[in-house]
């Protein structure tokens, strides 16, 4: 354990606690009972926020429902509401120190990680006011010298936005905006362990000039609050992040309404490395795609398979990278992993190595809970386990912790099986000197996004979502706007008169 990368607590002043409000049709509201959250990585107290129940609930779908029906938002131009879109975005750079605080505290991951993805997000709003300008629809002049036929993208109405806690401001950005360039209105549910950077957002909305009730905000938990989101029949789509098992279910809530659903779930994704590969680069880039944000992400890289000549030369440099990859105190410049956001999560990882090992897997890293100076959260070491089988639960289940996963292949056919042997679909990689390898690989893996030579790199223009159980949809792109958009077919006649079908 001595041999790893540790940082301790840094000498940072953390700021008070915040006090979260809901925000209403445009107005800041408390609520009877509230909720606190604490430093996943100091024990401090960092927020306590007001706890929304169904009356809130409902008050904020009101206000939504009123907004897209009357105010006349969804009739404004394009020009008109990309304007709106970059005002925010100026105003997250303005308060990008603030917010990135805001999120190491609730969430555990390090100031530079923070400040990137602050950064990140407001480049997300700059994206979608672009989009705002350029929505079309289509027209059809081929159906004759009598018709026109036109087709309208029409914004689908109020939207239930549900974010989770690892990436919470960036995962509002890539949802909200495309909704608001689409002309819909939204209501919006943080994190019960990190509302406070989502609040931040409505105090820009409203000083960009939102009109009140296009964006509401209610804080709380999952139930009564996520669960009345999904239900209401005056809430058309809900666009939900989270993990699948929470996902599925939404989609059985959402059933009765029969609701559009937006899903980006969870994801077990593999990288799979052939022999030619560049294996400097492909474990530098494993490295990263397993300890980013301490394994807490989605696209998390948690499951290598390595062809068997080279799998002992890669796990080797693995394992050394992996040494000297920072863990500690996340208000630290220099750390790059930080805390797990809850002890009962921590447990959760924990178990899944223990049950490999027991299993017949052998821990090549062993870095398990971690003892930091001045820091009384949790912190969970890099770990490297090998030796795994295809039905190992650390294999197939997303752990979602800094836990490598590595299994070997022996020819293209066996790796491929192994890589579409899980449940999910959401990201998949592929490293080899042969483009053809990589193209026929990236062909024929069942995954929304597939990296060659390369891992996690993202664009706004480029939609990210999943296939089989990481869910349903795109965000990102065009195709992130078009979701909160409906078509509307107009077919017009356009010379007097018709052939009449009543004849005498």
């Amino acid at each position: 354990m001595n041999d790893l990368t540790l940082i301790n607590a840094a000498s940072v002043t953390l700021p008070g606690p915040f006090v979260g409000r809901h925000l209403i049709d445009g107005a800041w509201q408390t609520s009877a009972a509230t909720f606190e959250r604490r430093s996943p990585a100091h024990g401090t107290l960092v927020s306590t926020s007001a706890k929304g129940g169904a009356a809130e609930t409902d008050a904020a779908i009101a206000a939504a429902r009123r907004a897209f029906d009357t105010s006349g938002w969804a009739e404004t131009s394009g020009k008109h509401r990309a304007t709106l879109l970059l005002k925010v975005a100026d105003l997250i750079d303005a308060r990008r120190e603030e917010i990135a605080v805001m999120e190491v505290l609730e969430s555990g991951k390090p100031i530079s990680q923070a400040r990137a993805e602050i950064a990140g997000a407001a480049d997300l709003w700059r994206y979608a006011a672009s989009l705002a300008r350029t929505m079309h629809g289509d027209s059809h002049n081929t159906l004759g010298p009598d018709m026109l036929g036109v087709v309208l993208r029409d914004p689908i109405g109020v939207v239930s936005v549900i974010t989770p806690w690892n990436f919470p401001f960036l995962i509002v950005s890539q949802k909200l905006p495309f909704a608001l360039a689409a002309g819909c209105t939204a209501v919006v549910k943080p994190s019960e362990m990190t509302p406070s950077t989502t609040v931040m957002l409505g105090e820009m909305l409203i000083e960009a000039g939102l009109p009140a009730g296009v964006v509401n905000i209610v804080l709380g938990f999952g139930d009564p609050v996520g669960a009345r989101m999904s239900t209401h029949p005056d809430v058309d789509m809900v666009s939900f992040t989270g993990s699948t098992g929470v996902g599925k279910r939404i989609a059985a809530a959402a059933a009765g309404t029969l609701k559009k659903l937006s899903f980006e779930l969870g994801g077990k994704n593999p990288q799979v490395i052939f022999a030619d590969a560049d294996l400097d680069a492909a474990a530098d880039a494993i490295t990263f795609g397993i300890y980013f944000n301490a394994g807490e992400c989605c696209n998390s890289g948690s499951r290598i398979i390595v062809h068997e000549d080279v799998a002992q030369a890669l796990t080797d440099k693995i394992v050394a990278l992996s040494r000297r990859v920072s863990f500690g105190d996340p208000m630290h410049p220099d750390t790059q992993v930080g805390a797990i956001i809850s002890p009962e999560h921590q447990a959760k990882i924990a178990g899944y190595v223990s049950d490999a090992k027991d299993g017949g897997a052998t821990i090549a890293l062993d870095g398990g809970a971690l003892d930091l100076d001045g820091l009384p959260g949790q912190f969970y070491g890099p770990t490297v386990v090998t030796d795994v089988t295809p039905d190992m639960a650390i294999a197939q289940d997303e752990v979602f912790g800094p836990v490598l996963a590595v299994l070997r292949f022996r020819d293209f056919d066996e790796a491929l099986a192994l890589a579409n042997g899980a449940t999910y679909g959401l990201s998949a990689g592929v490293w080899s000197r042969d483009m053809h390898t990589c193209l026929q690989f990236a062909r024929r893996v069942q995954a929304g996004t597939v990296w060659t030579n390369t891992w996690m790199d993202g664009f706004p223009e480029m939609p990210f979502g999943g296939v089989k159980q990481s869910g349903q949809g795109r965000e990102l792109g065009r195709y992130g706007l078009e979701e909160f958009t409906e078509l509307k077919t107009l077919t017009m006649k356009v010379t007097p008169g018709r052939d009449p079908w009543v004849r005498g």
